[in-house]
């Protein structure tokens, strides 16, 4: 198996020296297996315009508030570095951010960021960037990380979990939103939270527009790595202990396609069917969610996407692309129609989110009326305290 890190890209940097990329920051790995290559990043693009509304944008994937008061800005300062952007999910204890591993480390041993900073937004414009707001913005500083023990640094990653700790109490106009721990997410339906980069263009360009506007849309999980239909083609391990894409557990990671409406770009039908060998199903080929379909882009990493409850089921992770010959409209991955969205499922961290969310009560009031997962699925935080 060919497998390599070409690099790290700054799809959602604020700003950052390239010497400084090997140390932070979101990553693209790149690799191929039998017969097949892909490219995965790290990281709301609609079917149409994410805009800037007074430009035009689509109102579609504003929104709501005070329902998504609770998704925040987060701002990771890497000093020399650079600072970056993810997004994040405040939990029931008011003191607890739910986010992507990768957001705030590079993997077991590796220093993260200086300061985090959770920006919550109070207003009504969807135009606003919450983190240049003084009037309807808060901020609240991190004082501490919990990072999954598991996570090892690679893009896809069934252990891009980790929770931020706040130094006081988020504002009391803030949602904070509870956790669906339900097992098997494939088939479901969710709405994706961020503040990722838009697209003026929608899904047949991509992503070209900046960060820092909180938008929202809509999909389904069509996959997991480790779904039996695939007969163990993503998660077999080889001689040197490497799956498909690496060494990262993957065999719970959910996927979802960025659906134009078109077989022509329905990614995940392209790579079951096509790819695999597999018998054509409503599991695998649909045509996607209508006009409120949306990709993550760089910047939404550690978001949430909501079941139809309202509650939590899992956290974005990273963005991939088999290429045209599976679907991608535009080549490269720049979150265009015929892409693929990786998510990390909350139920199989139970444990990891109970250990790192400190008052029983309150991580009793998140998951009431779920059972244990496996001792295997568990892992224990590792946290890290600043300075």
């Amino acid at each position: 198996m060919s497998y390599k890190v070409i690099g790290l890209l700054g799809a959602a940097a604020l700003a950052f020296p390239m010497a400084a990329q090997a140390q932070i920051g979101p990553k693209i790995q790149t690799g191929s297996a039998n017969g097949l290559t892909w490219t995965a990043q790290s990281r709301i693009v609609g079917t149409g315009s994410t805009a800037t509304i007074a430009s035009g944008g689509s109102t579609l994937n504003v929104a709501p508030m005070p329902q998504r008061s609770g998704v925040v800005a987060l701002i990771m300062d890497y000093g020399p570095g650079g600072s970056f952007i993810c997004t994040g999910s405040l939990l029931p204890d008011r003191r607890s951010i739910l986010t992507a591993a990768h957001c705030v480390s590079d993997g077991a041993g590796t220093e993260g960021p200086r300061t985090t900073t959770a920006w919550f937004y109070g207003g009504n414009n969807p135009d606003t960037i919450v983190s240049n707001n003084p009037v309807d913005s808060v901020s609240r500083t991190a004082i501490g990380i919990s990072v999954n023990q598991g996570y090892t640094g690679e893009v896809i990653d069934q252990n891009d979990i980790a929770i931020i700790r706040l130094g006081e109490d988020a504002p009391i106009w803030a949602t904070s939103y509870e956790l669906d721990l339900g097992p098997d997410l494939t088939g479901r339906d969710f709405t994706v939270a961020g503040y990722g980069r838009r697209s003026d263009a929608g899904g047949n360009v991509g992503a070209n527009l900046g960060t820092g506007r909180l938008r929202e849309g809509d999909n389904r999980m069509d996959f997991r790595f480790g779904d039996a239909d695939f007969g163990g083609f993503f998660t077999d391990r080889d001689a040197n202990g490497e799956n498909f894409f690496g060494e990262a557990e993957v065999e719970f990671s959910y996927v979802s396609d960025f659906d134009n409406g078109l077989a022509a770009n329905d990614a995940s039908c392209r790579l079951a069917v096509n790819g695999l060998g597999i018998a054509p199903s409503g599991k695998f080929c649909n045509l996607g969610r209508g006009a409120r379909e949306v990709s993550v882009a760089g910047g939404d990493s550690g978001g949430p996407q909501f079941g139809a409850d309202g509650r939590i089921i899992s956290v974005t992770s990273y963005g991939l692309s088999f290429g045209t010959g599976f679907g991608d409209i535009g080549g490269g991955l720049n979150s265009s129609f015929g892409e693929l969205n990786g998510f990390v499922p909350l139920y199989i961290h139970r444990q990891f989110l109970a250990d790192a969310v400190p008052e029983p009560a309150t991580w009793g009031m998140m998951i009431l009326g779920f059972g244990l997962v496996g001792a295997g699925m568990r892992a224990r935080a590792r946290k890290v305290s600043f300075a």
